[in-house]
C-alpha cells in the first residue's frame, strides 16, 4: 500500500517512517509538514493510505480531509482525543492517539486492508441521530439535504439530522438507487414523480432543485 504522511511534527514523521519501514505491505511515497504541499501532491497522485495529523497550522486535519475531492483511506494520528467523533463521521479507517505503539499501528493498518461494505438497495444505513444509533433502511430514505456539515435525511415519517458530509454520505448509499441532483441534494430515484424545468417533484410533492452541472447525468440515470 502506498502511504503518505501529513504531520507538522518532525518526531511524528520519524515514528511513522520507522513503523512503515517495519511493515512489509506498506511503502512510504511522500511525507509533508504542511497541508498546501500535501493537497497539491494528492491531487496528482493516487495513494492507498494517508496518515493524517489533526492539529496543524493554517488548516486542521479534519478540514483538510473534507477539502479533498477524492480522499484516500485515512488513519488519523493525533494527541487530541476530542476529535474522535469527527474522525468517525468522516469514515476514517482508525484514530491513533499519540503516543501509540507499533502493535496499535499494525492493528490500524490491518483495518485499512479490510474490504468495504457491499452496497445493496436493501442495505441499512447506520446513523447517529442525537444520542442514539439508528439502523435506517435505505429504501425508506426519500432524499437528503446538505446543510454545511450537517445532513437532513428525509423519510416519509421522519427527518433525521446528522453530522456528516454530503459526499461521505453519498458513498454509503446504494449507487443504483440514489443520485446527487444538486450540490446540496441527494435523491432516491424511486420517489421521483416528475421533472418540471429545473426541479424534481417527488411523489409526496416535495420540490428538489436540479443543479445545472448535475442535470445531464441525472436525466441519463433515470431514463
Amino acid at each position: 500500500m502506498k502511504c503518505v504522511i501529513l504531520d507538522d511534527e518532525p518526531f511524528a514523521h520519524q515514528v511513522l517512517e520507522h513503523y512503515i519501514a517495519q511493515t512489509p505491505r506498506l511503502s512510504l511515497v511522500a511525507g509533508f509538514r504542511n497541508a498546501v504541499d500535501a493537497y497539491e501532491y494528492l491531487g496528482k497522485h493516487k495513494i492507498d493510505l494517508l496518515f493524517l495529523d489533526i492539529e496543524m497550522p493554517l488548516i486542521n486535519g479534519i478540514g483538510f480531509l473534507k477539502a479533498l475531492p477524492d480522499p484516500p483511506k485515512t488513519i488519523f494520528t493525533t494527541a487530541y482525543k476530542q476529535y474522535a467523533f469527527d474522525g468517525f463521521e468522516l469514515d476514517a479507517v482508525d484514530y491513533l492517539l499519540k503516543p501509540f505503539s507499533y502493535e496499535r499501528f499494525v492493528k490500524a493498518v490491518s483495518k485499512a486492508n479490510e474490504p468495504g461494505p457491499i452496497k445493496e438497495a436493501s442495505n441499512f444505513l447506520m446513523i447517529k441521530d442525537k444520542d442514539s444509533q439508528i439502523n435506517l433502511k435505505q429504501t425508506d430514505i426519500m432524499y437528503v439535504e446538505g446543510l454545511r456539515d450537517y445532513m437532513k435525511i428525509i423519510t416519509a415519517n421522519k427527518t433525521h439530522i446528522i453530522h456528516h458530509t454530503l459526499k461521505g454520505l453519498l458513498q454509503k448509499l446504494d449507487s443504483t438507487t440514489f443520485i446527487q441532483v444538486h450540490r446540496s441534494f441527494i435523491v432516491n430515484k424511486q420517489y421521483i414523480g416528475r421533472i418540471h424545468h429545473d426541479k424534481l417533484i417527488l411523489i409526496d410533492q416535495s420540490l428538489i432543485p436540479i443543479g445545472p452541472s448535475y442535470k445531464e447525468n441525472m436525466l441519463a440515470s433515470i431514463r
